[in-house]
């Protein structure tokens, strides 16, 4: 019989933690984890529609939510431009970008106009009457006005550049590649494919 040493290591264990190691993060999984942290940082987005004469327009607009599976949502007006023009075709860009365009994100994705009351509830602010003047009756710029309309975004894919440097020091580098003609390296930039979107958690409120 084999004398069982106390403190001695389970060797099958051992055997286990070697053959089944803990899944490290992949490409993907980090950068969804970069978009997440500079979208959340940035408030207002620059929405890109198609007109029916094929011509591109862009607008700004805040970011209300952002829910699992990178769904991006915002307020608008019944029977604004946008929302016709999203009818005429869903696909949309949004653009972020911080103060000096140091960081950026480019989101690509499929828009939906509705008016589901309870939603428009959830993500209802105060500071939307600004856009709402009083009419009487239930048209005052409260959650219950007619004219309120949400979009939701469906983000199919992401393309992003992560500053990894001070901005004093991208300054410099800048200014050096006034003087070389050499592009400057000023961050990462990295994509985020549609099943790795897909598959993103809400943010945290």
């Amino acid at each position: 019989m084999l004398e069982q040493h106390v403190g001695a290591p389970d060797v099958l264990s051992t055997l286990r933690i070697a053959v089944n190691p803990a899944p490290e993060p992949t490409p993907q999984r980090e950068n969804l984890e970069r978009l997440y942290a500079l979208i959340d940082g940035i408030e207002t987005a620059m929405m890109t529609t198609r007109c029916s004469d094929g011509s591109l327009v862009s607008r700004p607009m805040q970011v209300q939510a952002r829910d699992a599976g990178t769904d991006l949502w915002f307020m608008t007006l019944v029977g604004s431009d946008k929302t016709d023009e999203i009818a005429f075709d869903p696909h949309v860009n949004l653009g972020f970008a911080t103060s000096g365009a140091r960081e950026w994100v480019s989101v690509s994705g499929l828009a939906r106009v509705t008016k589901n009351r309870e939603r428009i509830h959830q993500l209802y602010k105060p500071t939307w009457k600004l856009w709402l003047p009083d009419e009487g009756g239930d048209r005052n710029g409260g959650p219950d006005d007619p004219r309120i309309a949400l979009i939701e975004v469906e983000a199919r894919s992401a393309t992003f550049m992560k500053s990894t440097e001070p901005g004093v020091v991208q300054a410099f580098k800048m200014g050096v590649a006034m003087l070389t003609g050499k592009q400057p390296d000023l961050g990462e930039v990295g994509t985020v494919n549609a099943a790795t979107l897909a598959e993103g958690a809400p943010r945290a409120t």
